[in-house]
């Protein structure tokens, strides 16, 4: 892999596993690399995604979200997120919530850091759920020229065409979890409907500036005569921060899961710190330019779709996890799984093309017929 790119999260690494040492000794370091491997197996969808929204953003905004989003990353929802989460739920402030997580309980302890937050964990279910739900839905609704799994996505695609069908679906699988699983209703549908909320705010702002700037570039072109842009305009403005907006949502509730199952692991918020935000954070970033520098979205073209059934996967899982406990590992497995499959798929796909003797970096809009 170049080292351009993934140095400083080789560099991360190590000075995170040494701190781990010297913070708890060969325990401390073990739990940390754990940690870090637990976060890079949940986040290559993840990464996926990323790169595909941030192909669309201007390089300001995209130095923007690989430097201060990150850092959002790894102290806003690895280490403060459930800080708030516990002092929320436990009517604590954020200094006993900070006290009592440091204080290591045990999590069979009902007064623990782990065990608050294991307690919260119907309502972030919820939020991050129909989050990445509506994300899935939206998605896979949409009619796209290259097609993975061709039966079933251009099944979704023929349901698509039913306007707001991703909302009612949506709405409708939050009220039987909450009617069938949930042990407080009010609070799950509560929680449901502000992630829902959160994903329609934030994508149709991003969506109206990224349009309002695309058209003022337009606008602009025929001014000075030179017909219009000649690629797709990158999001700027206000735009651009919408769509950073969109990505650190995102990414809160892509985290979700692997922050819950942190605790399964160490109740210690320093190793969760530097096991989750640090390496794992680092790594994500690191994929994510990968994918956009080398332009492997565009040579390996079922990776996206890959992503968003990984998306759908996880969305179901944190939905079902309002009424029962799924292991992480497997949450991790079905993500590595649907990105592995769909890597694949495209590599046999150029091969293919390329044994025709036709041209793999085409548009996919030149080859969806093929």
């Amino acid at each position: 892999m170049n080292l351009r790119i993934f140095g400083w999260s080789y560099g991360v690494t190590v000075v995170s596993l040494v701190i781990a040492f010297l913070y708890g000794g060969w325990q401390a370091l073990i739990l940390c690399t754990i940690l870090g491997i637990l976060e890079i197996s949940l986040s290559f969808d993840n990464a996926v995604v990323n790169a595909t929204i941030l192909e669309r953003m201007s390089e300001f905004w995209q130095k923007i979200f690989l430097t201060i989003g990150i850092f959002i990353a790894v102290f806003g929802m690895r280490l403060v997120f459930p800080l708030v989460i516990v002092a929320v739920t436990a009517g604590l402030n954020p200094v006993e919530s900070l006290t009592l997580a440091l204080e290591q309980r045990p999590e069979s302890d009902p007064t623990s850091y782990a065990a608050l937050l294991d307690e919260a964990y119907p309502q972030i279910a919820a939020f991050g759920g129909m989050f990445l739900f509506m994300l899935f839905l939206d998605w896979m609704f949409t009619d796209r020229d290259v097609k993975w799994l061709q039966p079933i996505e251009r099944f979704l695609s023929r349901i698509g065409q039913i306007e707001r069908i991703s909302i009612v679906l949506a709405v409708l699988a939050l009220v039987l979890l909450a009617e069938f699983l949930a042990e407080d209703p009010a609070i799950v549908l509560l929680s449901g409907s502000l992630g829902l909320i959160t994903y329609l705010g934030v994508q149709g702002l991003g969506q109206f500036f990224e349009q309002a700037g695309h058209a003022q570039m337009q606008e602009e072109a025929a001014a000075d005569g030179s017909g219009g842009p000649t690629q797709l305009a990158k999001a700027t403005g206000k735009a651009g921060f919408f769509l950073f907006l969109y990505l650190e949502v995102l990414d809160a509730a892509f985290s979700f899961d692997g922050v819950i199952g942190a605790f399964a692991i160490t109740p210690d918020p320093i190793i969760i710190a530097l096991g989750l935000g640090l390496i794992g954070a680092m790594f994500v970033r690191s994929l994510t330019v990968f994918l956009v520098r080398k332009g492997t979205l565009a040579d390996y073209v079922y990776l996206e779709h890959g992503a968003h059934w990984a998306i759908g996967a996880l969305a179901v899982i944190l939905l079902v996890g309002i009424g029962y406990h799924v292991n992480e590992i497997l949450t991790g497995l079905i993500g590595v799984a649907f990105i592995g499959a769909a890597l694949l798929s495209s590599i046999l796909r150029n091969r293919r093309l390329e044994a025709q003797g036709i041209d793999t970096h085409k548009t996919a809009d030149e080859l969806a017929a093929k």
